[in-house]
C-alpha cells in the first residue's frame, strides 16, 4: 500500500497502543514472515481516504502473497462499505483489521504453500545475485592482474590489452592460444555458469510460486469478502452504539485510543448492551417530541374559565378588590378556586428546577415484557432521554436509583458541565436489588430540589418516577411531602412501567403524582411521548 510517513506514523502509534493488534501480529507472524507488513497494509486500506496499491511487478516474491491479500480485500464489492466507516478514523482502522484477524489467518493458511515458493524464488534470486557478483569479482582479479601488469613495466597498452582479454574470456570469446592465466579464467568460468543456474532456478521457481498463488486465488477472494463484510458489520455496529449511548464524533475523535477501546467494549459487554436500539430510539423520539407544540397551555387566549391563578384574573375580578365591602367576597372566591380566569392556549413555559427521574431498581424490574425487552432497560433508555431534555433546556439533571428503604443511588449532573459517558454508564447500569420503597427516593428528590431552590432560587423543579410497584407512605411522611410541593411548585409524572395495575386511581403512586400513566408495551417508546413535551 502507498504510504507517506504520516500514515506510517499513525499505523506505529495505533500498533503500540493496541494490545490486539500486537498479539495478531505475534500469532500471524509464527506461520507468515511478512505478518506485521501484512496488517500494516490492512490498516492502510482502511485509513487512508483514498488508498492505492503498488504494483505487482514492484513487488519483492515473498511479498506477492500479502499482495494478492490486500489486493483481494480492497477489490471486494463490501470495501466500499466498511471504508465510509473507517477512513480517516485510526480507532474505526484498526478495529476492522482486528474483525478481520480470522479471516487473515485463514487467507494465510489457504497460501502457505504459494509463500513457501515464493521465499524460495526470493531465495532463488539471490542466489543468482551472488552469482553475479562473483562474476564481477572474477572480472576485478583480472583488471587486478592487469594493473600488476602495469605497475612491473608494460605500458598502458599491454595493460589495457590485459583487461580487454579478460573481458573477453569471461564471455568466452577469447582463443585458446592467448587465454589468460588459468585461474583467473576458470574463476570467471565458474562464476557465469553459477549465475546462469541461479537465475534459471529463480525462474522456475517464481513461476511455481505464480502457479500456487494462483491455485489459492478463490479461497482468498472469498475469505476476504466475508472478511470486509463482518469488518463493515462490526463497524457500523459500533458506531450505531456510540450514537445510541449519545457519544458524537467529535467526541471520539477527541478521546484517547486506549479509552475509546474501552469504551466500546464496555458498551458491548454491559447491563443494558442488548438494548442500545431501544435507548437510541427513545433519544430520537424525545428529541422530535420536543420541538412540538404543546396544547392547553399559556399563550393564545380562547376563553373564559374559573381558578386561582391570580396572573389570568380578568378584569371585571380585579374591580372588586377597589372595593372594601367586595374584598371578602374574592378572598373567599379565590380560596374556593371561583374566580374568573383567561382561558388560553400555546406555549407552554416548563419547569425551571432539576429534573430528577427516580428509577425502581428492585428485582422484579428485571422481569422482561413483550419484546424481551426488561422493565429496568424501558425505565432507564426513558431516563436518559429525560437526561437529554434536561441538557437541551439548560436544567440540572438528577438521576435516582432506588429499591428498599435502605438501598439508594443519586448521580447528578449539573447543566453547567458535559455529561461524562462514564458517568451516564455508571447510573444506567447500576442495578440495586431487593424490594420497593417510595418516601426514600421521593424524599431525597424533594431535598434536592429544597437545596436547589435555597442556592439560585429557581423553583419549579420536575420528578419523574418510574416503577412496575405500589407501596405504601405514612400520613405523617405525605403532609411532609406535600408542603414541600406547594413551596416549590414542583410536579411529579408517574409512569407504571409493565404493570397497568399501579396506575388504578386508588394506587398510592396515583395520590402522589400530577400526571401517571401505565405502559404495558415495552417495544413502545411513544408510550410516553407527551412527557417530553411538557417537561
Amino acid at each position: 500500500m502507498v504510504a507517506d510517513r504520516f500514515d506510517l506514523m499513525t499505523w506505529r502509534e495505533v500498533y503500540e497502543r493496541s494490545a490486539g493488534l500486537r498479539d495478531l501480529a505475534h500469532e500471524l507472524g509464527e506461520r507468515h514472515e511478512g505478518a506485521t507488513d501484512l496488517l500494516t497494509d490492512t490498516f492502510l486500506a482502511a485509513y487512508k481516504a483514498h488508498p492505492r496499491l503498488r504494483r505487482p511487478t514492484e513487488m519483492e516474491p515473498c511479498r506477492l502473497v500479502n499482495h494478492q491479500i490486500v489486493t483481494s480485500l480492497t477489490e471486494s464489492p463490501e470495501f466500499a462499505a466498511l471504508h465510509r466507516e473507517t477512513a480517516g478514523d485510526p480507532y474505526a482502522a484498526a478495529m476492522a483489521v482486528l474483525a478481520q484477524g480470522a479471516a487473515l489467518r485463514r487467507m494465510l493458511r489457504d497460501c502457505a504453500d504459494a509463500q513457501e515458493r515464493a521465499e524460495r524464488a526470493q531465495r532463488s534470486g539471490r542466489d543468482a545475485r551472488d552469482a553475479a557478483a562473483a562474476v564481477a569479482d572474477a572480472l576485478r582479479q583480472a583488471a587486478h592482474r592487469a594493473e600488476r601488469a602495469q605497475r612491473s613495466g608494460r605500458d598502458a597498452r599491454d595493460a589495457a590489452a590485459a583487461v580487454a582479454d579478460a573481458l573477453r574470456q569471461a564471455a568466452h570469446e577469447a582463443p585458446e592460444d592467448r587465454a589468460a592465466p588459468a585461474p583467473v579464467t576458470d574463476a570467471v568460468r565458474a562464476a557465469a555458469e553459477a549465475a546462469e543456474e541461479a537465475e534459471g532456478a529463480a525462474r522456475e521457481d517464481a513461476r511455481s510460486a505464480a502457479r500456487a498463488l494462483g491455485a489459492a486465488l478463490p479461497g482468498v477472494r472469498a475469505a476476504a469478502r466475508g472478511a470486509v463484510v463482518r469488518a463493515a458489520e462490526a463497524a457500523r455496529g459500533e458506531a450505531a452504539l456510540m450514537r445510541a449511548w449519545g457519544v458524537g464524533p467529535g467526541e471520539l475523535e477527541r478521546m484517547p485510543f486506549e479509552q475509546r477501546a474501552r469504551l466500546a467494549e464496555r458498551l458491548r459487554t454491559g447491563r443494558l448492551a442488548e438494548w442500545a436500539e431501544l435507548i437510541g430510539r427513545f433519544r430520537q423520539m424525545a428529541d422530535g417530541e420536543r420541538a412540538r407544540k404543546v396544547e392547553n397551555a399559556t399563550g393564545e387566549l380562547i376563553g373564559v374559565t374559573l381558578g386561582d391563578d391570580l396572573s389570568r384574573v380578568i378584569p371585571s375580578e380585579l374591580a372588586a378588590l377597589g372595593l372594601p365591602e367586595l374584598r371578602a367576597v374574592f378572598a373567599a372566591r379565590y380560596a374556593a378556586g371561583e374566580l374568573m380566569l383567561y382561558d388560553s392556549q400555546g406555549e407552554q413555559s416548563t419547569g425551571q428546577g432539576a429534573v430528577i427521574a427516580c428509577v425502581d431498581t428492585s428485582h422484579s424490574m428485571y422481569e422482561a415484557g413483550p419484546g424481551g425487552i426488561t422493565r429496568e432497560a424501558w425505565a432507564k433508555a426513558c431516563a436518559l432521554a429525560l437526561l437529554d431534555q434536561a441538557r437541551e433546556a439548560g436544567r440540572d439533571f438528577v438521576g435516582i436509583l432506588f429499591a428498599a428503604a435502605d438501598k439508594l443511588q443519586v448521580f447528578r449532573f449539573p447543566a453547567g458541565r458535559p455529561a461524562g459517558i462514564t458517568e451516564v454508564l455508571d447510573f444506567a447500569e447500576s442495578f440495586l436489588g431487593g424490594g420497593t420503597s417510595y418516601q426514600r427516593p421521593l424524599s431525597a428528590a424533594a431535598e434536592l430540589l429544597e437545596e436547589e431552590f435555597d442556592d439560585t432560587a429557581r423553583a419549579r423543579g420536575d420528578i419523574v418516577m418510574l416503577t412496575d410497584d405500589d407501596c405504601g407512605v405514612t400520613e405523617e411522611w405525605m403532609r411532609g411531602w406535600n408542603a414541600a410541593k406547594h413551596r416549590l411548585g414542583f410536579r411529579v409524572f408517574g409512569i407504571a412501567v409493565g404493570t397497568p395495575r399501579v396506575a388504578e386511581a386508588d394506587s398510592v403512586l396515583d395520590a402522589l403524582c400530577d400526571n401517571l400513566r401505565a405502559v404495558e408495551d415495552l417495544t413502545d417508546v411513544h408510550a410516553a411521548a407527551d412527557l417530553f413535551r411538557v417537561i
